[in-house]
């Protein structure tokens, strides 16, 4: 084959391009941003450099769209020709164009939706936004019921530390700033300015080239809280209250901002980072304090800010805008309390006496950060009754809209944060507090360990008193499997602050992981219920209740499809349980992005639960790149949050609970039948003799703990020997990595071809919303897989036989998925998910080439030699560019 010119390459690639159907703005983005890095590549690498990178370019894109193992050949030699040196900088070179991809990407879309809000645009979609959804509720239940529905409605999103987030915050931010330049390319209007925002983004893209993609060392549990920070300031903060008022507006119609607000604040924060100490000992007592402190330092920063900025905007004359008896009383007080600072503002603001309100309340705010007691605010409520006083003055005086406006933004915020930002959550393993019970009735002298969980739990007293009850108090039990794990929790409790102490506020969550796990669910909480401590704080709460569920555990336990079933069949007896209990129940969904760890589109998995499990509360994880994904741009956040409330929200309409209760009991003996043959199949893989050490070997788990990834170990201390206590995140991440994502869908096919009549699938695909998500998020997996590169992941393993019944299993599970779902392709009926992963692939192909060089390698080297600290190199920079690739880690 003749070498590659770049006439050669021009015209493949936008053959290739074309057959995407790519949106022409998007594909000039991506050809600007191509553009700039090969400039980059060619001024601070070599021109040489970027002849390499175009060769494998050229030659990965033929090898997808040929599919001969001739083509593929060409390729793999390609990626074997280069030194250690050189394939180090080719592998950076391609992860820096996914970034730049994964940009233009999430650009388009931020383009199409604003796009849309200009139009006014708006899809007919029951479960595509709150509006929508709220209409067909009305049609459904009456305009009393859906709006006490939508009034009552919760969104938890969970923010954790589990490490799945592959890039680092430096190169994080510069995608970010070369987000904004990208925005001011579209802004600029030809000439001078065009050439001025390229020379910025050139200069961006040398710097991103330039930044190590790899992080030194592995983020501390503090940095990680300061990570989950940068999300809060540079979105939620203002995205949150956005997301509210643009629901409301669509609600209200010409009414819009004139009008008391129909929707009520929705979305509830929480985190684990800084309190999830399950198999993570760098999550100390002092971390745990320290995260809370970090959080409310933030918030309330914003709020002062914030209280500032409306003051300065409330110029309203007293003559036009007379203040209420209640606001001129406020300001007396606050004149009293800071006799300086309202001499000025009242000097600065002669007549306006809601904007002198809103300054000193700024002063408050600060107060109550640097903990200046003789100012400081004692909890958020104190606050939102100064609010109060000031939004009703105004109503009084006529001025609805300053009411309504920005002053009711800013209530909103202070409802959705209060003084914490974020609810923190404690986790840790039911084994530890067994372990230290123990030692506390053995009498003997405590063990490290023993101090440390009894210190957690004053943590969360201090933390209490100091920022509200609402800060923190949730504390979640991980392999739960009886009462007494629960109740474990209360006994340390009182252990911890002695005889004469009072425990903090605990709502005490159970988390059932394993698959007898779930299915022990609903006796284990009818136990628990009766005991005294989780008695009375039901009644304490209004019978409110809160149930965690495992998916990444279970799915390891006994594959993804049996454990989908016995999630979808421990929620529906759990809800029942609840029901019959008279429990306001919320199910707590520990899902991770990848397919593995139930990932998928949270929005129509929420359509597929069984009825009465969502009742308008919807809580779940969100971790890794996921979190910035849904949360790292306003427009993206914005649409997430109103995409998930609709699905929330509709997911009580009869009509959806019908649908689903009608489908489960049709498709019952399909189900049994798949369960059965898709853990039989399962175990035979992963129960086989010797499977460990071969998983360890046929993939890069072994190599993924070296990245810096997060503060917490792989592993809960075990050997390769055994899978049993190896975490989720690497057993999904490792199958990611070596191109068959086998975590999501391994025993899907023979579950299917034991069930064996399509017309009865097919039915149960058009039907049961349940097996659709399953059939869908599957394609979606497989769509990213690819069975040429899996197989040479495979070979290096030396067990045919463990090799042959992957690839046969994952054969038959395209087939049947590529049945069902229709239209001959695996994403044929999603064409833009199609068009993303298609137009990544065949350079996600090219980074798993050099990975495999660096893998095979390492698996040749002398058994007790040290690793070459360059392949290793190599591996993990094809690592974090296959992540950023494919999207997905754990």
């Amino acid at each position: 084959m003749h070498e590659a010119t770049p006439s050669d390459v021009t015209d493949l690639v936008g053959r290739f391009e074309a057959e995407q159907n790519i949106p022409e703005r998007m594909r000039s983005d991506v050809h600007l941003l191509g553009d700039l890095l090969g400039k980059v590549l060619c001024e601070s690498g070599s021109a040489e450099l970027f002849e390499d990178v175009e060769r494998l370019r050229l030659a990965t894109i033929q090898a997808y769209t040929d599919e001969t193992d001739d083509a593929f050949a060409r390729a793999a030699a390609i990626a074997e020709s280069f030194t250690i040196e050189r394939a180090d900088e080719v592998a950076r070179a391609f992860t820096a164009y996914f970034h730049l991809v994964n940009l233009a990407e999430e650009h388009q879309r931020i383009r199409a939706l604003r796009e849309r809000d200009t139009q006014a645009v708006r899809r007919a979609d029951a479960n595509d936004s709150v509006v929508s959804a709220f209409r067909r509720l009305e049609e459904e239940v009456g305009a009393d019921t859906a709006r006490q529905r939508l009034q009552s409605m919760k969104f938890h999103p969970v923010f954790t530390a589990h490490p799945t987030e592959a890039r680092r915050r430096a190169v994080s931010g510069s995608i970010r700033r070369l987000a904004d330049l990208l925005d001011d390319h579209d802004a600029a209007s030809g000439g001078t300015a065009l050439q001025r925002v390229e020379i910025r983004m050139l200069e961006e893209i040398d710097t991103l080239w330039r930044t190590a993609p790899l992080r030194a060392e592995k983020p501390s549990p503090t940095d990680e809280v300061r990570s989950i920070m940068a999300v809060f300031d540079e979105t939620l903060y203002t995205s949150i209250p956005a997301a509210y008022r643009r629901i409301d507006d669509a609600l209200q119609g010409d009414r819009a901002g004139a009008g008391a607000p129909v929707i009520r604040p929705f979305v509830r924060i929480g985190t684990w980072v800084g309190g999830d100490r399950d198999g993570n000992p760098f999550v100390t007592a002092s971390v745990t304090k320290k995260a809370a402190g970090i959080a409310s330092e933030h918030v309330l920063l914003g709020l002062e800010r914030t209280a500032a900025r409306v003051g300065r905007g409330l110029t309203l004359d007293a003559t036009t805008t007379p203040p209420s008896d209640a606001l001129l009383a406020l300001w007396q007080r606050l004149r009293s309390a800071d006799e300086d600072a309202a001499a000025e503002i009242a000097k600065r603001s002669p007549n306006e006496p809601h904007r002198r309100v809103l300054l000193l309340l700024s002063r408050r705010i600060a107060a109550t950060r640097t903990r200046d007691a003789d100012l400081a605010y004692t909890d958020p409520d104190e606050l939102l009754s100064e609010l109060t006083i000031v939004h009703e003055s105004l109503l009084a005086a006529g001025a609805t809209r300053q009411a309504y406006g920005h002053l009711q933004e800013f209530i909103w915020q202070v409802q959705t944060f209060g003084f914490h930002l974020a609810e923190l959550e404690v986790r840790q393993h039911s084994a530890v507090h067994a372990k230290v019970l123990a030692e506390i009735e053995s009498g003997q002298p405590l063990s490290e360990l023993a101090e440390e969980v009894l210190q957690v739990i004053r943590t969360i007293s201090q933390i209490q008193r100091r920022y509200g009850p609402r800060a923190a108090g949730r504390y979640i039990v991980s392999f739960t499997q009886s009462a007494d794990d629960l109740l474990n929790v209360h006994r340390l409790a009182r252990a911890a602050v002695g005889p004469t102490g009072t425990p903090p506020v605990l709502d005490v969550i159970p988390l059932f992981e394993t698959f007898a796990d779930l299915q022990a669910g609903p006796s284990i909480l009818a136990e628990v219920v009766e005991h005294p401590e989780f008695a009375s704080r039901l009644e304490a709460t209004g019978r409110r209740l809160e149930v965690m569920l495992g998916y990444s555990d279970s799915s390891k336990d006994v594959g993804p499809v049996a454990a989908t079933l016995a999630l979808y069949e421990a929620q529906r007896e759990i809800a029942a349980w609840a029901a019959e209990s008279d429990i306001e129940l919320t199910l707590f969904h520990g899902r991770g992005g990848a397919l593995g760890r139930g990932g998928g589109p949270a929005n129509s998995a929420i359509l597929a639960q069984p009825p009465h499990s969502v009742d308008g509360r919807f809580k779940l994880t969100e971790q890794g790149e996921v979190i910035f994904a849904r949360y790292g741009g306003s427009d993206i956040a914005m649409r997430h949050i109103d995409q998930v409330a609709a699905a929330v929200l509709l997911a009580s309409a009869p009509s959806i609970e019908k649908r689903n209760e009608d489908a489960a009991a049709q498709y019952a003996e399909v189900a049994s039948t798949m369960d059965e043959a898709s853990r039989a199949r399962f175990f035979e893989l992963v129960k086989a003799p010797g499977f460990a050490p071969w998983f360890a070997t046929v993939t890069p788990m072994e190599e993924i703990g070296l990245l810096a990834l997060g503060s917490r170990p792989a592993r809960r201390g075990l050997s390769v020997e055994s899978l049993e206590d190896l975490r989720a995140i690497p057993w999904v991440f490792a199958w990611t990595q070596a191109r068959m994502n086998l975590a999501g869908w391994f025993g899907l096919g023979t579950a299917l071809e034991a069930v064996g009549d399509e017309a009865v699938l097919a039915a149960a695909y058009r039907e049961w919303p349940l097996f659709q998500t399953m059939i869908d998020n599957v394609a979606m997996g497989l769509a990213k897989a690819d069975a040429r590169i899996a197989r040479h992941y495979l070979a290096l393993g030396d067990r045919d036989d463990l090799a042959a019944l992957v690839m046969e299993e994952m054969g038959l599970t395209r087939s049947w998925v590529v049945r069902l779902a229709g239209g001959g392709d695996l994403l044929a009926g999603k064409p833009v998910l199609q068009r993303a992963v298609k137009m990544r692939s065949p350079y996600v192909d090219a980074l798993s080439l050099l990975q495999l060089r660096a893998l095979r390698a390492l698996r040749e080297a002398p058994e007790g030699s040290a690793a070459d600290p360059d392949l290793q190199r190599l591996l993990l920079l094809s690592v974090s560019g296959v992540a950023a690739g494919l999207q997905n880690t754990g």
